[in-house]
Order: C-alpha cells, then sequence, then structure tokens
C-alpha cells in the first residue's frame, strides 16, 4: 500500500487550520474538492471560508451522502452548505450526491456525473469503528473495483442508507486528506495508520495510488500510534 504522511499536532484547532489551508490551496489551483460529513470537519469548513472566500474556479463534490433531503440535518450536504458554500462570495461548481432519490440510482447518477475521473483532494474522516467515508467494516463494498460509487448500509447512527466513493475512487485521487482528532479515534487511527491494511478498518485502505496520502491528526487522535512512525 502507498505510505502515508503522518502530520501530529497539538489541539484540534490546530488540525483544523492544516486542512483549511490544504482545502483553500486546492481551491485556488481549481481543483476538484470532494468533502466529507461528521462534525470534526466544521471549523475547517468555515477556516477556509475565511482564508479564502472565492472558490468559483474550483468544484465540490462529496465523498458520502446520507439517503435523506439536502436540507435534513443528517445531510453532508447541508453541513458543508452552512460552514462553507454560504459563507464564500465566489461560488465554486457544486456536485451534490441527489442521495433522496435513494442509493441505487443516486449512486448511478453520481458515476455518470463524475465520467470515470475522480482527481483533485479528497477530504476524510475516521469513525471509532475505523470507516471512512461510507465505507464500512468488511462490507462489500470494500472489494468494488470497477464502480467509483455504490450505495451503502446504514453503518452507525443514524441508520439510513448511504451513497459513497468506492476505494477504487479513492485510489484515483491525487490527493487524500485524512482529519481526525478526539481521544474517542485514537483506536481507530493507529489500525489506519499503524497497522496493515485489513478490512475490518476501511480507513487502512484508502490511499491515493498516484499522489499523496497526509493525515491530520491531534496528540489526543495520535494517542496509539508508534513514535516510530
Amino acid at each position: 500500500m502507498p505510505s502515508v504522511d503522518l502530520v501530529v499536532v497539538d489541539r484540534p484547532e490546530n488540525a483544523a487550520r492544516q486542512a483549511a489551508e490544504l482545502l483553500v490551496e486546492a481551491a485556488r489551483r481549481g481543483d476538484r474538492i470532494f468533502l466529507s460529513g461528521g462534525s470534526t470537519p466544521r471549523p475547517a469548513y468555515e477556516l477556509a471560508a475565511e482564508l479564502e472566500p472565492d472558490w468559483s474556479g474550483a468544484s465540490v463534490w462529496w465523498g458520502d451522502e446520507r439517503c435523506v433531503p439536502p436540507d435534513d440535518e443528517r445531510s453532508n450536504f447541508r453541513l458543508a452548505r452552512e460552514a462553507l458554500l454560504d459563507r464564500l462570495v465566489g461560488a465554486p461548481e457544486v456536485h451534490r450526491i441527489e442521495a433522496e432519490l435513494g442509493g441505487a440510482e443516486a449512486a448511478d447518477r453520481y458515476e455518470r456525473e463524475l465520467q470515470g475521473r475522480v482527481g483533485g483532494l479528497v477530504l476524510l474522516g475516521i469513525g471509532p469503528d475505523g470507516h471512512t467515508a461510507s465505507l464500512f467494516p468488511n462490507e462489500p463494498s470494500l472489494s468494488e473495483q470497477e464502480r467509483l460509487v455504490v450505495a451503502a448500509d446504514p453503518g452507525l447512527e443514524p441508520f439510513v442508507e448511504r451513497v459513497t466513493l468506492t476505494p477504487a475512487a479513492l485510489a484515483a485521487a491525487d490527493e487524500i486528506v485524512f482529519l481526525v482528532t478526539g481521544s474517542d479515534k485514537a483506536e481507530a487511527a493507529a489500525r489506519a495508520f499503524d497497522a496493515e491494511p485489513n478490512p475490518s478498518t476501511p480507513a487502512s485502505l484508502a490511499r491515493s495510488e498516484r499522489g499523496s496520502t497526509r493525515a491530520i491528526l491531534d496528540r489526543a487522535a495520535a494517542a496509539q500510534i508508534r513514535p516510530s512512525r
């Protein structure tokens, strides 16, 4: 597997800043930028909008989505709209996963929209169970080699169907950036970045094959990673 560049900082806010700066660099390059959900990236999104309010040259995509309407509080799109998109003065192209249509149809539409290409920067997180995007431990989607996008089982709460990029899609990214904070992620982070790849920890399988993979962690999240790493 390709290597991972580990960046460990003292506090969650420092991790958010580093992620925000990478998002801004990608926006200024006019890249495809794939966003993640959850509470961890919100500060990074808010800071990225402050650092660079003009994203008009870039396009924004998502690594996964829950099958809920875009205004639902569980929606990854809604999180990004509130924390990032609504704060910009120069809007990017927005390519939302239309997950409210149901997993299978939304995955098919998003696959067509990608037109066989991922590239750009993909921002990912890690769940305490080791999942990333909506790739959950030991699920069949982890061995998908043909498709870039698939419907996914509900996984952790909230228990709703999901749509996700596949490991094959993530491998085609130019740059993968993991943002991981908090002691509740420490065990999963060690399995993802300090152990052999294993489908029981999907994050350990998410690596860029042609570009770079970086993990930005605060000290709490990195606590179980061996110093030699």
